[in-house]
């Protein structure tokens, strides 16, 4: 696990994904989800590459199921692209690691 990413939970949510002025990317995810096991060493490589140019945060459902259901996420992994306060694009499901870099790219 990336020393980089940040767990979020109910109280830092708006603080450090919707008020960031970094853009951020959450990976909303639970420990016995196969998909998101092939997500989170993706995860880790674009909070390094990314560091100090965008967040890369993790929510873990099971723990934070408010923010989940607040988020309309439905099934996981769910990834929110965010800027500037606003959820700009929202995937659902595993993408390779070039697919969200470029996705990243576009918000930097």
């Amino acid at each position: 696990m990336s020393d980089q990413i940040i767990y979020l939970t109910e109280e830092t949510y708006e603080k450090e994904a919707m008020q960031s002025d970094l853009p951020v990317l959450v990976d909303f995810y639970a420990e016995w989800c196969g998909p998101c096991k092939m997500v989170a060493p993706v995860m880790d490589e674009l909070a390094a590459k990314y560091a100090g140019k965008a967040k890369i945060c993790k929510i873990n459902i099971d723990e934070q199921r408010k923010l989940a259901l607040s988020n309309k996420v439905m099934s996981i992994p769910t990834l929110f692209f965010i800027k500037n306060g606003a959820i700009v694009d929202r995937i659902t499901g595993a993408l390779p690691q070039a697919a969200l870099e470029e996705k990243l790219e576009a918000l930097l």
